[in-house]
């Protein structure tokens, strides 16, 4: 079955806005709030490198298994509606979250965002950016989208750590543990907060999708089987997994500056916070001139990138004293990371993946390019606390240059298929 794509305009500045904001205020709870302030929120919650990792593995686990039939639903449903719907859940998550639960009711509770940022929501937006990009401006759309992204998580990072330090009665390293979990609280509720109120302004001024990209009698198993059959499929799901490696090692940076480099908790978090605004700038230059040249090629760079600043990191050569050294290793190492991110799921119209399909595409690419979701973090974790200090962090980095070989190796098969449609 050959499947015609209708010809798409470009969609409204206020659509891309509101799905940029709940594109990544989603995400705030489950992830960059422990990315951010990964130091304090071990802390205060207890846990150990592999116990958060831990937390990642469930949420992986449970989102894996929601990717699958969410795309085929985000094929049936307005986005509008499932993406205000999965704010909604996920911010009812954050109000359990500032109770500072137990162990079991985190494992629990990052189960259920694996659910509610996944099964209604990562098919919705992928699909709702590819109708806002039309037929030709895909690299813009997701460069927007990545780097919109990536300006929200940073600045809600940087206000995060703001709120705070604002909160805190005493200086960092004399507050309580009881004063900095008073501080943190506020933090989580702020963004709970935030992330219910998107989810209004989405069902109220988001518009709806183009006609031709809504098939309300789209079924799991016909859907599956021709998404399938597109060889460009099977490689954006092993270009995905690899750059995905990379993005979960950005969770490591603020860590680093603490076991490593001795910055303090509050230093370490604002790292953690400043390096978020290098996505934005990089995926923002993706989608100034990505519409002028091949997507793949700009992935093929990436993957180089993003393997030279793993390889200076695995080597060990960043040390204590050695600021400057560090930044530069870490900006290398993020702008492979988010220029790759950036346009990975532009390839799918690079790869000939009928429009319509798109929702089950995202679905079934996202099975396996996500499984870092799962792995990544407990690994990682693992290592961070067999391994302690810089030696910890050389094998993390090691196995991103790994990845970074196997995305490289990908990129090129790709590069390959696309040009034997020309």
């Amino acid at each position: 079955m050959k499947l015609k794509d209708p010809e798409l305009k470009k969609g409204s500045f206020l659509s891309i806005t509101l799905l940029i904001l709940s594109g990544e205020l989603i995400f705030l709870l489950p992830y960059v709030l422990a990315r951010v302030f990964r130091p304090t929120f071990l802390e205060v919650f207890n846990l150990s490198n592999l116990q958060l990792g831990g937390l990642f593995s469930v949420y992986g686990t449970v989102a894996i298994l929601s990717y699958l039939y969410g795309g085929v639903i985000s094929d049936k449903f307005q986005p509008k509606i499932l993406i205000a719907i999965s704010l909604f859940f996920t911010a009812f998550g954050g109000l359990v979250l500032s109770t500072y639960p137990s162990y079991l009711i985190l494992q629990i509770l990052w189960g259920y965002w694996g659910f509610t940022t996944v099964f209604l929501f990562w098919g919705a937006m992928i699909k709702a950016t590819r109708v806002w990009g039309g037929s030709k401006n895909q690299g813009e759309a997701f460069g927007l989208l990545d780097g919109g992204r990536g300006l929200v998580a940073a600045s809600m990072g940087t206000l995060g750590v703001l709120i705070f330090s604002v909160f805190l009665t005493n200086d960092i390293e004399l507050a309580s543990l009881v004063e900095r979990k008073n501080a943190f609280r506020y933090v989580i509720l702020f963004l709970s907060f935030i992330v219910f109120v998107t989810g209004i302004l989405v069902i109220v001024l988001m518009e709806t999708s183009q006609e031709g990209v809504i098939n309300k009698n789209a079924s799991l198993i016909p859907n599956i089987k021709s998404v399938l059959k597109i060889p460009s499929v099977w490689l954006i799901m092993f270009i995905i997994i690899s750059a995905y490696v990379g993005y979960k090692v950005t969770d490591i940076y603020s860590l680093y500056a603490s076991d490593v480099m001795d910055f303090d908790n509050l230093e370490a978090a604002n790292i953690g916070s400043l390096q978020l605004y290098l996505r934005p700038l990089v995926c923002l230059l993706i989608a100034l001139f990505a519409n002028k040249k091949s997507y793949i090629h700009l992935i093929i760079i990436g993957f180089i990138i993003m393997l030279i600043g793993a390889l200076i990191f695995s080597l060990g050569i960043v040390q204590v004293d050695m600021n400057y050294v560090f930044f530069f290793s870490l900006i290398v190492v993020a702008t492979g990371t988010y220029a790759i991110r950036a346009l990975y799921f532009s390839l799918m119209q690079e790869g000939h993946v009928p429009l319509v399909l798109t929702g089950t595409a995202v679905g079934v690419i996202s099975v396996v390019g996500y499984t870092p979701d799962i792995f990544a973090s407990p690994v990682i974790g693992y290592l961070l606390d067999t391994y302690p200090g810089i030696l910890g962090h050389q094998y993390v980095f090691s196995m991103l240059v790994v990845f970074s070989i196997i995305g490289l190796w990908t990129s090129l098969k790709f590069s390959k298929l696309v040009s034997s449609f020309k």
